[in-house]
């Protein structure tokens, strides 16, 4: 049994719409596994840039700490030495009073800078933080694009649409082969 060429033309046009459907369904699925894994890389990223934000952060701390201490250390032994100094000297009274304040406020005036520093760093660790955010926001959103996924209705529709065109013209070559080509002559 022969099929005849409006079938076989119809079914080609449903096949293809049919691989075209199975292959747009596959890349849906393939975009949409990309992004979950370029999505989970992007907050692992965040979240080690963070760590990096807050380490920085303890580290400055912690060295304005050591420094503190060392200046307190040194007002203390600088005081000491004024102390003996002028014990040694003889020398009482409002100078010595004089001297040991200046020294307290040097030390005072010395730790009120470090620690507007270490205000200052804390401000800016936390915009670091925040630029940190925006930024991978800006990531997810360039990582997370909507993903044309293909739909069974449209592609229901194709198929009938193209199995009709394909049936047509079908027909349309099967009537050209039976008609005689007369040529005037």
């Amino acid at each position: 049994m022969c099929v005849p060429l409006p079938v076989i033309a119809a079914a080609v046009q449903v096949a293809a719409v049919g691989a075209q459907f199975a292959g747009a369904r596959r890349q849906a699925k393939q975009q949409a596994a990309y992004q979950a894994q370029a999505s989970a890389a992007e907050r692992q990223r965040f979240l080690q840039e963070q760590t990096s934000i807050r380490m920085r952060q303890a580290q400055e701390q912690e060295a304005v700490g050591r420094e503190l201490e060392q200046v307190s250390r040194k007002s203390q032994q600088a005081l000491a030495r004024a102390r003996v100094s002028a014990g040694e000297a003889g020398v009482a009274g409002a100078s010595v009073q004089a001297l040991m304040d200046d020294y307290t406020r040097q030390e005072g005036a010395y730790r009120s800078a470090l620690l507007r520093q270490q205000e200052l760093g804390g401000v800016a660790t936390g915009m670091g933080l925040e630029q940190a955010g925006f930024a991978t926001t800006q990531r997810q959103i360039g990582i997370n694009q909507p993903i044309n996924r293909p739909s069974a209705l449209t592609a229901g529709l194709q198929a009938i649409s193209g199995g009709l065109s394909g049936y047509s013209a079908g027909l349309d070559i099967q009537s050209r082969m039976k008609t005689p080509n007369t040529q005037v002559s």
